[in-house]
């Protein structure tokens, strides 16, 4: 597991949802921009934590759980997140779509 996952992914990875994790308060009476904000904000730095480790730092598992860390995150915090991507036209589960490249 430690080939898979090593130290400096882990603790790069907990470092950008730590911070996201900061960033949540208020957004459930935040604007769209707002939260959209924030969710560009995360997926950018996990962008630069997959770059730093090639490109190959999250596997589809991975991906997948940090999709719903996200969402979920932002639940827990009061936005209701089919209504938001809704509103501008995206699934559920395109909310990090525009920014991901992981």
């Amino acid at each position: 597991m430690a080939g898979l996952f090593p130290e400096e992914l882990l603790t790069a990875t907990d470092a950008v949802l730590g911070t996201f994790e900061g960033q949540l308060a208020g957004l459930g009476g935040a604007g769209d921009e707002q939260v959209f904000a924030a969710v560009e904000r995360v997926v950018l730095a996990l962008n630069a934590v997959n770059e730093a480790h090639n490109g190959s730092a999250f596997e589809t598992d991975e991906r997948e759980t940090l999709c719903d860390y996200i969402d979920q995150s932002l639940t827990e915090h009061g936005v209701d997140v089919v209504a938001l991507t809704a509103r501008h036209g995206l699934g559920r589960y395109q909310l990090t779509d525009k920014w991901r490249k992981w």
